[in-house]
């Protein structure tokens, strides 16, 4: 049953901010914690900590650190996190109910960071972001694959040479 649910958190940025990485909407999982791709599931910190070198402890799975150090984490590569949607009508977690979409307003992260770049995770958010943002922008964002367990067809390690490749130009 579709209900309809607000964001219920901010974005994630600093001044030093130079790139944005959007989701579509929080699942319910990171709606509960009240912070981003809060499923363990979901590859995005695993991804992220390779990409950027993040000194994960062995053995520890970087999606179940304490929210405090996956924010400084964010802050200090320079990065910042949101999504495209603020409102909408969705079932649990599923991209493919939303429904009445809100879009996030986008302007204030540009106007308090050094955003260069924006990219947003998998195509859900690249549709409500071309349809809703890049007019506002004037940004074009440049499609990450995405990161969600439901993207079976790339593996992690896929993945985070995609990411690696797309984020850093290295690769």
């Amino acid at each position: 049953m579709a209900e309809h649910v607000t964001h219920g958190f901010g974005p994630l940025y600093g001044e030093q901010s130079d790139t944005l990485i959007l989701g579509s909407f929080p699942s319910v999982k990171s709606r509960e914690q009240a912070f981003f791709y809060g499923h363990p599931q979901n590859r995005f910190w695993k991804i992220l900590a390779a990409v950027y070198e993040w000194p994960v402890p062995e053995g520890v799975d970087p999606a179940r650190m304490p929210v405090e150090m996956k924010r400084d984490f964010i802050l200090r590569s320079r990065l910042a996190l949101y999504d495209v949607i603020e409102e909408c009508e969705i079932t649990g977690s599923s991209d493919a109910s939303i429904r009445g979409v809100i879009p996030a307003d986008l302007l204030p992260i540009l106007a308090g960071s050094r955003i260069m770049r924006i990219f947003v995770n998998g195509k859900t958010a690249e549709k409500y972001y071309v349809k809703y943002q890049e007019p506002v922008t004037g940004i074009r964002a440049v499609t990450l694959p995405s990161s969600s367990p439901a993207n079976a067809a790339w593996s992690l390690e896929r993945l985070t040479a995609e990411w690696r490749r797309l984020l850093t130009g290295q690769g």
